[in-house]
Parts: structure tokens; C-alpha cells; sequence
């Protein structure tokens, strides 16, 4: 997958967080939720396009790990609405399990590349001995 496709995806994702606030009750914890949600799924893809232009493998780095972040914020977000039964949207249950779904992938696909990103940093060591060379 390239990073266009990658971040296809996380726009999908991002709009389907957003539908899902949509439809999440006029209550306290459906407001909380909601807020807290929608700022931690949208956040991804931000994050994602600041990465894209990161100063050093190190900041790129620690930009992906920020739409980690986000991500565990976001799957932690919606079992809470999920095994709380807040939801009750058009399609029920079937809209918060594909973004649960979606959002484990995403995960892992971003797990796997702050592994690869390091994998590939210079270590300090070699860093070192390129500067006084």
C-alpha cells in the first residue's frame, strides 16, 4: 500500500468517525464521547500529513507514533460507546464494528511502520562517526 492509498484510508475512516458522532445520543456521556471521538479520529489523518513532511527519520518517527496514539485513543472511544450501547445508528452495530475493524488495521499498518522507520534510522553510533568524518 502506498501512502496515498494509506491516507485514503484514514480520510474514509475519519469520515466514518464522523458519522458515527453524528448519530450518538444528546446525553451527557453521548456528548463527552462524541467530542472525545471525533477529535481522536480525525486527528490520524492530520497527523499522517505532518509525518509525510517530518524534518528527520527521528520526527517522522515520533509523528507516527502520535497517530498511534490517536488510534488506541479512538478504538478504546468506540468500545466504550459499543459495549455501553450508546450507538443507535441506521445500520446499529454493523457502522461501529467496521470502524472498529478498520481501526485495528489501521493500528497494525502503523505499528509495522514506526517498526520499519526505525529499523532504517541511523544509529547513534554511525551517526557519530559520519559527523566527525
Amino acid at each position: 500500500m502506498n501512502k496515498f492509498e494509506l491516507e485514503e484510508r484514514l480520510i474514509d475512516f475519519a469520515v466514518s468517525i464522523v458519522e458515527i458522532t453524528n448519530e450518538l445520543p444528546d446525553t451527557k456521556a453521548g456528548n463527552h464521547l462524541a467530542g472525545q471521538l471525533v477529535r481522536s479520529g480525525t486527528a490520524p489523518d492530520l497527523n499522517y500529513g505532518e509525518a509525510q513532511s517530518g524534518e528527520s527519520r527521528k520526527d517522522f518517527v515520533h509523528k507516527i507514533k502520535i497517530v498511534l496514539k490517536e488510534l488506541r485513543e479512538t478504538f478504546v472511544c468506540l468500545n466504550i460507546i459499543n459495549r455501553a450501547k450508546l450507538y443507535s445508528g441506521k445500520r446499529g452495530n454493523t457502522n461501529i464494528q467496521k470502524a472498529l475493524d478498520e481501526n485495528n488495521e489501521l493500528i497494525s499498518i502503523f505499528v509495522r511502520s514506526v517498526e520499519t522507520a526505525r529499523r532504517n534510522m541511523p544509529n547513534e553510533k554511525n551517526a557519530r562517526a559520519n559527523r566527525k568524518s
